[in-house]
């Protein structure tokens, strides 16, 4: 990455063209910090000009990205038998990519997901080889990832009221970290109950417990 720079014009936009030139770069490619907005002065006497730090960002190429994971489970589905295309979009500064293939796509969902979570794993490693910036790639298929959610927030809630019932702690079984989220998340603002992770991968999972006091 290249070092910074300072400029000094008339004003902020003055100081930040002249940066723009010499670095050749567009707005979009930099960071920009004001250090000292311009001053008039008194009857033009004694005014200060703008003085900006400028830093060039490292920026993914977001397409070279794209290209590298459509490639790469391309390979991957076609060596399991399946015949699929990629619907990839660039949301929330990530990349979530939408499986769809004429087959059901249950071989590559698996057991509760962990098929699809290995994969989305190695997608990751793929698409971040020799990156500097980390962009995070999510995979999902046949909506699989709403309807999980949708069943573990609804486990979620049920566990929660026998805590609340009866008493006793439940433990969950073992879930990804993703799902362990899931949980967490949904019963964050239950004021009756707490939950915890215990163990270690692959055999991590959560406790619900009533909340003491």
């Amino acid at each position: 990455m290249e070092n910074s720079i300072l400029k000094t014009g008339k004003t902020v936009e003055a100081a930040l063209e002249e940066a723009l030139k010499e670095l050749n770069l567009t707005e979009n490619e930099v960071a920009v910090e004001v250090i000292e907005e311009a001053t008039k002065g008194i009857l033009g006497i004694g005014g200060k000009p703008a003085t900006i730090k400028v830093t060039p960002i490292n920026n993914v190429n977001i397409e070279e990205v794209k290209e590298k994971v459509n490639d790469f489970l391309g390979q991957m589905t076609s060596y399991i038998g399946l015949n699929t295309e990629n619907e990839i979009n660039e949301v929330d500064e990530k990349l979530k990519v939408n499986i769809v293939g004429k087959e059901s796509m249950g071989i590559l969902i698996g057991y509760r997901g962990e098929t699809l979570e290995a994969l989305q794993y190695l997608t990751n490693l793929v698409a971040n080889k020799n990156k500097e910036n980390y962009v995070r790639v999510e995979l999902d298929t046949e909506n699989y990832r709403a309807k999980r959610k949708e069943t573990l927030e609804g486990l979620a809630r049920k566990k929660a009221a026998d805590v609340i019932k009866y008493g006793k702690r439940i433990t969950l079984e073992p879930m990804t970290s993703y799902e362990r989220r899931i949980i967490h998340y949904a019963l964050q603002d239950n004021d009756k109950v707490t939950t915890n992770s215990v163990g270690q991968e692959p055999y991590r999972k959560i406790i619900i417990e009533k909340r003491e006091g």
